[in-house]
């Protein structure tokens, strides 16, 4: 598991062994930062709020929704009235997927300890059986939150676009293909993929890589 920058410094360093041409991609990128968010409610909430929308402005909403409602607390959240949800700028549809969210953590049907013990792949399909939380936000909670070495969200618009241009795949490489490339980074996919957001904010001077969350809730965000 990662859980340290040390671990990611040490990945990283074996992933450059592995593949040399990530070599100048990494000299590009400079530091590849840990960001690390939590495998608990407070940390999913974080990636469904950056889902689609930009990092500045999911910092933002998640800062409001913070101030708001205990977000450690599902039934708290579950509480929330549709007016404190909009005040914190949540749409409709994350709006409701968060209520689903909660509604199943309350009723027992989903376990945020068991699922970070879970094989990525079971982790995953429990977590899609939200409504609203696509495999981007799965992928994003055990590589941030949960700290699984293995991920790399290939739906990501913003990896695409960097493995792309680092590894002269066209401007918009489909899922497939970056899929494809990743296999080589296995089993550091989630060390590429810091790399690869690094690189991307590096070269349009935007950080694409979603909020994290710190366990208790803040009215401010710490991604």
């Amino acid at each position: 598991m990662i859980r340290t920058q040390d671990d990611v410094d040490r990945g990283l360093a074996r992933l450059l062994r592995i593949d040399p041409r990530l070599v100048p991609i990494a000299r590009s990128a400079g530091h590849v930062p840990l960001r690390p968010g939590s495998a608990d409610l407070p940390g999913l909430v974080a990636t469904v709020i950056a889902q689609q929308v930009s990092r500045a402005s999911a910092t933002a909403i998640l800062g409001r929704l913070a101030a708001l409602v205990d977000l450690s607390d599902a039934a708290a959240l579950l509480r929330a009235s549709d007016e404190t949800l909009r005040q914190a700028g949540l749409s409709g549809a994350k709006a409701r997927t968060l209520r689903a969210l909660a509604t199943a953590i309350v009723a027992g049907g989903l376990d945020l300890p068991s699922i970070a013990r879970e094989p990525p792949e079971t982790a995953i399909g429990s977590l899609t059986a939200i409504p609203g939380i696509g495999p981007w936000t799965a992928e994003c909670h055990l590589l941030f939150g949960v700290g699984h070495p293995d991920i790399f969200p290939v739906g990501d618009l913003a990896l695409r676009v960097a493995v792309g241009r680092g590894l002269g795949l066209g401007e918009r490489p489909s899922e497939r293909a970056v899929a494809q490339a990743a296999t080589l980074w296995s089993p550091l996919r989630s060390v590429a993929a810091r790399l690869f957001w690094a690189y991307y904010a590096a070269l349009l001077r935007r950080d694409a890589a979603p909020p994290a969350a710190p366990a208790a809730p803040l009215p401010t965000e710490g991604g």
